[in-house]
C-alpha cells in the first residue's frame, strides 16, 4: 500500500503525538533504561517554536524514567553539553509531562498530524513485540499521516506491518542507530550493550534501503511519510522534516 500526504487545513494548530518509551530494566546489562532526554527534548523545543501542540504518551502510560547516560546532570558528564534537556527537566510544567503520561491505548491518528517516537536504551528491550505500539505505527502511516522515529525507537521498523501483511519499511529508505556507534557505545561502558543492533537487523531485509552517515553526526532522512533520525544528535533534524512534510 502507498501512503499519501494527508495535507491538514494550514490554519490549525498542528498537533504531534510524541511516544516516548516506558521504563524497563536491560536484560544485558540489568541496568535501568529509559528514553533520551535529547530525543524528546530537542524535537519538542523545534515543534514549539513554531507553534505546534505536543502531547507526550507511552506505551503503558506512567511516570518516564531517562536513561542516565542522557542526563545533562548526571556525575559521568556525558551529556553536560545539552542545556535544552537541563532546561526541560528544571522547567516543573515541562517536567510534569513526563511525571503521569497515558497510555497509547485508544489513540485516534485522526486527531494527530505526526507521529514522532523518541528513542534510547528502552526501546530495543520494549518496542519490539509490542502489538499496541507497532500498530499504531502502522495506523499513523496508513492515515497517510507524517511517522516520525529516531535513534533506538527505529528497532520498531524492524517489525512494523502494515494492513496487507508488508513491512512499512519495505522499498523505503530509513535510517537509526549505526554499527559504529554501538561499537563506540561498547567500548566506551566496557561491556556489549544492546540485545542486537539494527542495522545489523536492518540489511537482513530485502527490499529495504537502510543508510547511516558518520558516528554521531546529525543525519535525519525523510522517504515520504516515513521520517527516521540516527542517533540522539539527529532528533532536531528528524524534527525539521516533519515540519516540512506538514508545510509548517
Amino acid at each position: 500500500m502507498t501512503a499519501n500526504l494527508n495535507v491538514s487545513d494550514p490554519n490549525k494548530k498542528k498537533k504531534i503525538l510524541m511516544v516516548a518509551a516506558n521504563p524497563g530494566v536491560s536484560t544485558v546489562t540489568g541496568w535501568p533504561v529509559g528514553f533520551w532526554w535529547a530525543e524528546l527534548t530537542h524535537p519538542f523545543w523545534a515543534f514549539q517554536e513554531v507553534g505546534y501542540e505536543v502531547e507526550i504518551p507511552s506505551p503503558a502510560g506512567g511516570a518516564l524514567q531517562a536513561d542516565g547516560y542522557s542526563d545533562p546532570e548526571d556525575a559521568s558528564g556525558y551529556s553536560a553539553h545539552d542545556i535544552v534537556s537541563l532546561g526541560f527537566k528544571r522547567s516543573p510544567a515541562h517536567a510534569a509531562l513526563l511525571a503521569e503520561t497515558r497510555s497509547i491505548e485508544g489513540v485516534d491518528p485522526g486527531d494527530y498530524d505526526a507521529i514522532f517516537v523518541v528513542g534510547g536504551q528502552a526501546p530495543m528491550f520494549s518496542f519490539r513485540g509490542d502489538p499496541r505500539l507497532l500498530g499504531l505505527i502502522a495506523a499513523f502511516y496508513e492515515a497517510g499521516k507524517v511517522t516520525a522515529l529516531v535513534c533506538h525507537a527505529t528497532c520498531a521498523l524492524l517489525e512494523a506491518r502494515l494492513s496487507s501483511g508488508a513491512l512499512l519499511v519495505a522499498g523505503k529508505t530509513w535510517t537509526g542507530f549505526a554499527n559504529s556507534e554501538e561499537m563506540f557505545a561498547d567500548s566506551f561502558v566496557g561491556q556489549r550493550l544492546q540485545p542486537f543492533w539494527i542495522e545489523d537487523e536492518a540489511r537482513k531485509i530485502a527490499g529495504t534501503n537502510f543508510v547511516v552517515d558518520q558516528r554521531f553526526r546529525e543525519f535525519a532522512v525523510r522517504d515520504g511519510l516515513l521520517i527516521t533520525g540516527q542517533q540522539q544528535f539527529s532528533g532536531a533534524a528528524a524534527a525539521r522534516l516533519v515540519i516540512e512534510a506538514l508545510g509548517r
